[in-house]
């Protein structure tokens, strides 16, 4: 029998733990800013890993900025970084994550900061990093997953979605589409991801099929964003889809990623 969590920890010094960034990109998110912020960093404070909050404000043209800079001082382990303009989803992840790899963390966590990812999960997936998964996605749709609130056809959609994704990426994961995943920070830095807006979500996984040996999941609940907040910004068009669609297609016919060549 496994001794409990707390036991586990006590017995095994903070140094030996698996540290971690949580990454969260940010674009004019000033009404939920500071709540996002105080519950993964008070869920950061219960752990004793080494880890990080990154916030990346991604060129928001709200009261963002601010809000972030006034937290870091009350919230030690808040690390605020800004892009002059707004670069995208991908791009904000980037930033985060090579951020993570200066501080010399051992992973990178990447969720939403509509609080539409339960900060509460954030010591499962720190478990599954001591377990020394390199690839750890969230997933809803395995036993103890859900998804409430969530509209139906966007449910129906993501399903269908990740039902085709699983098939043609050939992969152990049942989430293909979650956003909220870690993921080994020495392995990301090895990708050369291309994405700048959501379908990095899907290239990552792209990558991982040939670098990564180890996948683990946390079944999670998502919920949908709060009438208060900025509507989120994806579309479901055929374009969309497709940009998605394509990395599990190539994955299928073998066809593996290749890096950029330099100038």
């Amino acid at each position: 029998m496994s001794p409990p969590s707390g036991q586990r920890h006590a017995e095994q010094p903070a140094r030996l733990l698996p540290s971690f960034a949580v990454v969260i990109p940010m674009f004019n998110e000033e009404a939920g800013a500071e709540a996002c912020v105080r519950r993964v960093c008070a869920e950061l404070l219960k752990l004793p890993h080494r880890t990080r909050l990154i916030v990346v404000n991604d060129g928001s043209r709200d009261h963002t900025g601010e809000i972030l800079s006034r937290l870091a001082a009350s919230e030690p382990r808040l690390l605020p970084i800004a892009h002059a303009g707004n670069r995208g989803y991908g791009a904000a992840l980037h930033t985060g994550a090579a951020r993570a790899c200066q501080e010399g963390l051992d992973y990178v966590l990447f969720m939403d900061s509509d609080l539409t990812n339960d900060p509460a999960d954030i010591p499962r997936f720190a478990a599954a990093m001591e377990r020394g998964y390199e690839v750890i996605k969230a997933t809803r749709y395995s036993q103890g997953g859900s998804v409430a609130g969530v509209p139906a056809y966007r449910v129906w959609i993501s399903r269908v979605g990740n039902a085709v994704a699983r098939l043609l990426f050939r992969l152990p994961v049942r989430d293909c589409t979650n956003g909220f995943r870690a993921i080994r920070t020495a392995l990301l830095m090895r990708m050369d991801l291309k994405e700048n807006r959501f379908p990095v979500i899907l290239e990552e996984l792209y990558w991982s099929k040939y670098l990564a040996r180890t996948y683990g999941e946390v079944p999670v609940t998502l919920t949908n964003r709060s009438a208060g907040q900025r509507p989120t910004s994806f579309a479901y068009r055929p374009t969309v889809f497709w940009s998605y669609l394509r990395y599990p297609l190539q994955a299928c016919i073998g066809l593996k990623p290749e890096r950029r060549k330099k100038p």
